[in-house]
C-alpha cells in the first residue's frame, strides 16, 4: 500500500459548461462571462494552493471529467481527479471525504467560490487538526461555510443539512455538537455567489485571466 499522506485539499469543482455555473452571476456577466469567471477562480485557486502549499490536491468534479480545463488542471496540479458520486452536495461531499481519508490523514473540503481564501487559512486549518481539533469550519458570510477540515469521517457531517441555503454553517455546528466532536472557526470569509460580491471581488483587485 501506497504510505498515507499527510493531507489533501479536496476541491470540489463543476466542469465550466456555460449556464451551469455561476448561474446567479449570469444576469450580471452572462452565460459566458459567468463562465469565464468560474474558470478562471478554478485556475487561480489551484494554481495558488499548488505553488503555496505541501498539500496534495485532488479534484472531485462533475457531472463528467472530459472538459479540457479540468483535463490540464489535473494532469498539472492535481495528484487524482475523481467524478463527484451521490444524490445531493453533502453525499457527493461525504463519499470524496471517506474515500479521502483512506489515502490521507486529513483531508480540507473547499468549493470554487471563495477568493478570500488563503494559505494561511488552509495552514491554520492543518495545525489545529494535527493540534487536536476533530474538524475545522470555515464560514461563509451567507451562512454557509467555505471550508471543512476533518481527520475523520462521519455522516452527521454530510446529511440532513439544507445545502445551498443560508443556515448549513450553523446545522453542521449542530451535528458537530451532536457527536461530541470539538471544533475550530476560521474568521467568516465571503463567497463570490451574487452580483452584488462582483464589487468586493474587484476591490480585492482579483484579476481572472
Amino acid at each position: 500500500l501506497p504510505a498515507m499522506s499527510d493531507c489533501a485539499v479536496l476541491i470540489f469543482a463543476k466542469a465550466p459548461q456555460p449556464g451551469r455555473v455561476k448561474t446567479r452571476l449570469i444576469p450580471a456577466l452572462g452565460e459566458a462571462g459567468a463562465t469565464r469567471l468560474y474558470s478562471g477562480l478554478l485556475r487561480r485557486q489551484i494554481e495558488w494552493i499548488s505553488r503555496q502549499t505541501p498539500y496534495a490536491i485532488e479534484l472531485w468534479v462533475t457531472p463528467d471529467d472530459r472538459h479540457p480545463l479540468l483535463q490540464e488542471l489535473s494532469s498539472k496540479f492535481a495528484s487524482r481527479m475523481s467524478l463527484q458520486e451521490g444524490g445531493d452536495l453533502g453525499e457527493r461531499m461525504g463519499h470524496a471525504t471517506e474515500q479521502a481519508l483512506q489515502r490521507h490523514r486529513r483531508v480540507l473540503l473547499l468549493g470554487v467560490d471563495c477568493p478570500a481564501l488563503t494559505a494561511f487559512h488552509l495552514q491554520q486549518s492543518v495545525s489545529w487538526l494535527e493540534s487536536g481539533a476533530d474538524a475545522v469550519l470555515g464560514p461563509a458570510q451567507d451562512g454557509g461555510y467555505v471550508l471543512l477540515g476533518v481527520n475523520a469521517y462521519h455522516s452527521a457531517l454530510f446529511e440532513g443539512h439544507a445545502w445551498g441555503g443560508d443556515h448549513v454553517a450553523r446545522t453542521t455546528r449542530e451535528a458537530m455538537t451532536r457527536i461530541g466532536w470539538q471544533w475550530r472557526e476560521l474568521p467568516p470569509l465571503w463567497d463570490l455567489d451574487r452580483p452584488d460580491d462582483l464589487a468586493q471581488f474587484h476591490q480585492l483587485g482579483l484579476e481572472i485571466r
